[in-house]
């Protein structure tokens, strides 16, 4: 039992880090996280020196504090100071388990606020001072698909998806605005959701000098990603100078 014990304490005093962790993360890919493990244990680790940091500071302010010497005796392989150690924590196993326990369910159900409140302060922006912890590393194609790294007057007023797609063997161009997009379990791009789209057969090009731009009925219009050719993406802000129309882009 002195072996398994301090590793045990180990482990639920890291644990809500490593919960935290995984629940604030954005990411695409819904399978295993294949980050190294040298920086999964490392911001376990950190996210658990916060958490323990706050409530370690809400208990001093209801005039609870941290023992350190029944903390290092339970983590002590001698086995006369780990049964005194267990023995004075015993006396005080229902504020331990409190602890604890909102620990737990603080990092499994608070933890999509944070997450929320990261993106309202843009923490995660890549000019983020703080981005080395914040920044959602596994989802490349929401900072591209959002405009999620512009701030202030640089956010996009909408995202305008040029993309090339062949039919029946010919390259055609499909032009629109994103409304949004999908990924698949493995975390790649799956199909995009575009509205006001217009098309424009590339082939026809070279054929006649008159460019013939078609609009697509329907309220949206859904790329798959696995036919598109090239994807072009721009952001653009109707604010000031207007812009060129998705139709002067096809022209």
């Amino acid at each position: 039992m002195n072996i398994a014990l301090p590793a045990l304490v180990v482990f639920l005093v890291l644990l809500p880090g490593f919960i935290c962790r995984s629940q604030v993360k954005l990411a695409e890919r819904d399978k295993l996280d294949y980050s190294p493990f040298g920086t999964v244990v490392a911001e376990g680790v950190l996210w658990s020196v916060l958490m323990h940091a706050l409530w370690l500071g809400a208990c001093a302010l209801a005039g609870r504090h941290l023992d350190l010497r029944i903390l290092l005796g339970l983590l002590s392989s001698a086995p006369a100071v780990q049964a005194e150690a267990i023995a004075q924590a015993h006396a005080q196993v229902g504020q331990i388990a409190c602890y604890l326990v909102s620990q737990l369910l603080a990092a499994a159900w608070l933890t999509p606020l944070v997450r929320r409140l990261i993106i309202h302060w843009h923490l995660d922006q890549s000019d983020s001072p703080v981005a080395w912890l914040f920044r959602f590393r596994r989802a490349p194609w929401y900072y591209l698909l959002s405009g999620a790294d512009f701030t202030g007057d640089e956010v996009p007023d909408l995202i305008s998806i040029a993309a090339v797609v062949e039919v029946a063997g010919e390259p055609v161009l499909y032009v629109g605005s994103l409304v949004d997009y999908y990924c698949d379990a493995e975390g790649k791009l799956d199909r995009l959701v575009l509205e006001a789209v217009q098309r424009r057969a590339l082939a026809k090009d070279r054929r006649t000098a008159r460019v013939r731009v078609h609009d697509i009925a329907g309220d949206y219009f859904v790329l798959r990603y696995e036919q598109i050719m090239s994807l072009n993406v721009r952001y653009v802000r109707l604010a000031g100078t207007l812009p060129r129309s998705d139709a002067g882009i096809l022209a």
